[in-house]
């Protein structure tokens, strides 16, 4: 069997994948470059992302990271007329609690860096420094974050939310984006520079001068041998890393969600992505309650879960389709092709989310025939920073475990993988995403405390 050969390899066509590619084939030149994928570019993990971005994080190295992600996104929307469809709402985060400071504190945002961090306090119903999110466009919205504490203000602003809300905490940069046209704008490019995609799975790799893969396909089997590799494999990245020896620190869970058409128009569709901080209990009938009391399988149904329900307009102003999500679950499981759906998540979801949106409850046991349910696989380190650079062997580099943030940070994770392996500056925060980071027992035990269970 005659092996086909490449400079550069990178295992994985998700959005991780293909910035990568993107990024070492119009920044550094890099022409002989493969990706390689099972399924066609776009089409696992990655086509089930929620499409939001942010750039509030608890630590200055994620906000510089995401911050650089997002004048990524912002460069490429300028350059194709905003074919990604990117618009910035922000991110509204809120509480029925009204102390401010344990709000806060919970989000990792401290008061006393008001002015470094852009704080604005709203404590007015007549508030005039505060500007809504009533336009989707990037380019003159504020930026900081908005905190506001009048329910007159916040029911004026926000007309769907229950009125027990107290406290919304508005990320200004942030929003959300088609990352499927985010995907294909990267591809095309790479495609133009001259990159080649091969479709089939990674067997094995062997290792001598260089790296041998071997690969299977519907054709059959073959080999490709490359001097470069780079795992962006998703789910799969800790499988690509065994063939090599190599064992990341890596766990998978799977996370769903569903979108539907809001027929009920129940939510308005300027309202920014929102995430309902408070552990809550669900909206269950008395007999429905006992219902649930009765089955060990369903118990935990009846009982308190935690935070993190969120729910915002999809399709744009002129759309009709709402997204629900709720990453609950921290169970680590062997990731599959075949996505884990549990029937009863939809209703589920739309429970939940009714709390902080009540007008929701006009779906409940009525959810619309055409409800998508999907969901993927969230593929974090322990303190969930992702994984990126030298992966053990010469030559050998990664791009992983982007847990629930692919979309929002495949631009600068592309970026700092591509420098990485083209050997070129590097920003000051990169060695806190490579494998160094653990020989830093500070910066682990803050990440350890602060970081697990983000939104």
């Amino acid at each position: 069997m005659t092996a086909q050969s490449a400079k550069t390899a990178i295992i994985g066509a998700g959005s991780t994948g293909i910035a990568t590619a993107y990024y070492l084939a119009t920044q550094y030149g890099f022409t002989d470059i493969v990706l390689i994928d099972a399924n066609q570019p776009m089409t696992f993990t990655s086509a089930q992302s929620g499409e939001n971005y942010r750039n509030w994080w608890p630590h200055p190295s994620m906000s510089a990271f995401a911050d650089r992600s997002i004048d990524l996104l912002e460069d490429i929307a300028l350059k194709s007329d905003n074919r990604i469809n990117m618009n910035r709402r922000g991110y509204s985060l809120v509480s029925r609690d009204q102390d401010v400071d344990a709000v806060l504190a919970r989000l990792h945002i401290n008061p006393a860096q008001q002015e470094s961090d852009n704080l604005r306090f709203h404590e007015s119903a007549s508030s005039t420094a505060y500007v809504p999110p009533l336009k989707p466009g990037w380019e003159t919205a504020p930026s900081g974050i908005d905190i506001l504490q009048n329910q007159a203000l916040i029911r004026r602003t926000f007309p769907s939310y229950a009125p027990d809300i107290r406290t919304v905490v508005h990320i200004r940069r942030g929003g959300d984006i088609s990352g499927q046209q985010l995907g294909m704008y990267m591809l095309e490019a790479y495609r133009k520079a001259g990159g080649k995609r091969i479709t089939g799975s990674v067997e094995e790799i062997s290792q001598g001068d260089n790296f041998t893969l071997t690969l299977h396909s519907p054709e059959g089997t073959s080999k490709l041998k490359v001097d470069t590799l780079i795992n962006a494999a998703g789910p799969f990245a800790g499988n690509i890393a065994n063939m090599l020896g190599v064992n990341l620190p890596l766990s998978n869970s799977f996370q769903q969600k569903i979108a539907f058409e809001d027929k009920s128009r129940a939510i308005p569709r300027d309202m920014p992505f929102s995430v309902d901080l408070d552990d809550q209990n669900l909206d269950w009938t008395a007999t429905e309650r006992d219902y649930l009391l009765e089955d060990d399988n369903f118990l935990w149904l009846a009982e308190t879960l935690p935070g993190g329900v969120h729910c915002r307009p999809d399709g744009g102003d002129n759309g009709t389709w709402l997204k629900l999500g709720w990453a609950f679950n921290h169970e680590d499981a062997r990731a599959a092709w075949e996505p884990p759906l549990e029937d009863q998540f939809p209703e589920i979801v739309l429970r939940g989310a009714a709390r902080l949106n009540p007008s929701l409850k006009a779906y409940y046991d009525h959810l619309p025939g055409n409800m998508h349910h999907y969901g993927g696989w969230y593929t974090r380190t322990d303190e969930n920073w992702p994984l990126i650079g030298p992966m053990g062997p010469d030559n050998a580099f990664m791009n992983c475990a982007l847990s629930g943030f692919g979309t929002m940070a495949a631009c600068a994770g592309g970026e700092l993988c591509a420098a990485w392996v083209a050997e070129a500056d590097l920003p000051d925060y990169a060695s806190d995403f490579s494998m160094k980071r653990y020989m830093d027992e500070g910066l682990m035990a803050l990440l350890r405390k602060s970081n697990r269970g983000l939104l």
